[in-house]
């Protein structure tokens, strides 16, 4: 039976590997070893934090409906409360863009949230 020789196996496994450390400083750049524990590490951060991404948005979405609706004069909680009363469903991530970019179409949404909790 023949010989197994790997090197062009290794070659493009080191390869792969140095390629995704591009960008890397000191030695995790162009050494296999400290660039395999690196790009791992760098792996798993991405894998969590994929999901994290979705909890941080929604908690920015919250903090920006809270400011806004304050501004006109209610809590978050009331407004969310007043616009499921009214049978309004829009997602935090549409109202905040509301918000931002069309303050009027908001103030007439916490208007109707208003009216529903039986406030003026």
């Amino acid at each position: 039976m023949s010989r197994v020789k790997r090197g062009m196996t290794v070659r493009a496994r080191h390869k792969k590997v140095l390629k995704q450390a591009k960008g890397y400083v000191g030695r995790s750049r162009n050494c296999y070893r400290p660039a395999l524990e690196r790009v791992e590490k760098a792996l798993q951060y991405a894998f969590r934090d994929r999901r994290a991404r979705k909890r941080d948005f929604r908690r920015l979405w919250i903090q920006r409906l809270n400011a806004a609706a304050r501004a006109e004069g209610l809590r978050y909680s009331e407004l969310i409360a007043g616009l499921k009363r009214a049978g309004i469903a829009l997602d935090r991530k549409v109202m905040a863009d509301m918000a931002i970019h069309m303050p009027t179409g908001f103030t007439s949404l916490v208007q109707r949230a208003k009216a529903s909790l039986g406030r003026s």
